[in-house]
């Protein structure tokens, strides 16, 4: 039996509290709350200093009634904040990889996000999970979003070809004057864009060039995830980039909108 929202939103603040400290009323979480909340792990609460998600997805505008799409969340590092802030009065969706692909690791990654998922449903029970996927399969309802999120996905989308059938289903999803959210490793602008070669790192022009092809006009960007000290030549791309790099990558943050 699923458990009422305003039940599962007490709930919720109950396990804020311990988190925090603070008395929070139901549905009235803060992002700086579920940021540091205890349902987040140590390790992944330590990247909050260099990811800077509450700053990033106040400058996407996320308010607690939105209806909300993240593109291929994986194992849910965005997930643990972007949900629970919207289960109580909006709507999450996360469009992970193919639930029906044979591939090992998209099987492994989809069970370890349904497992997140599952395992609190006090935080995650109004979480819906769709498929990022090459055929018709819709992200969300056509027209029911006013956000969709990224973060560091758009240069697998271009390595594979795909990059425009993205783009399309998120046209499709959002709400006219719906806002696209974009997080992306900055390739040097010196150097050509070639994925095979700067793995994970997508220039910054290029991105903008590719997104308002596809429809959507640019409204503002940020450095809110720049790192001036990621040198951008790591052996292997960003997978190469050795632990204990102060910060993350240099990374762009860019504000599309779908015309009104």
């Amino acid at each position: 039996m699923s458990i009422p929202r305003t039940i599962s939103s007490i709930l919720t603040a109950f396990v804020l509290v311990a988190a925090t400290g603070t008395m929070v009323t139901a549905g009235a979480a803060t992002l700086e709350e579920l940021a540091n909340g205890a349902h987040r792990s140590a390790e992944n609460k330590a990247r909050n200093a260099a990811r800077h998600p509450v700053e990033t997805l106040e400058f996407f505008g996320l308010k607690p009634d939105m209806t909300v799409v993240e593109l291929t969340p994986a194992t849910g590092w965005y997930t643990e904040i972007i949900a629970p802030y919207v289960n109580e009065k909006g709507q999450y969706y996360g469009a992970n990889y193919d639930r029906q692909s044979k591939v090992e690791f998209m099987q492994r990654i989809n069970a370890a996000f349904k497992t997140k998922l599952d395992a609190d449903p006090e935080l995650y029970g109004n979480a819906k999970v769709t498929d990022l996927t090459d055929d018709d399969r819709e992200i969300a309802p056509a027209g029911s979003a006013d956000l969709v999120v990224t973060f560091r996905n758009l240069h697998d989308w271009v390595l594979m070809g795909t990059a425009d059938k993205v783009f399309a289903k998120v046209y499709e999803a959002l709400k006219p004057g719906g806002v696209f959210g974009v997080v992306e490793a900055r390739q040097d602008p010196s150097k050509p864009q070639e994925m095979k070669k700067h793995i994970g790192y997508t220039r910054e022009d290029y991105a903008i060039k590719i997104i308002e092809a596809a429809g959507f006009e640019l409204v503002e960007k940020s450095e809110i995830n720049a790192n001036p000290k990621d040198p951008k030549d790591w052996e292997g791309g960003t997978h190469g980039m050795p632990k204990g790099f102060e910060g993350e990558t240099d990374r762009f943050t860019l504000k599309f909108r779908k015309p009104a």
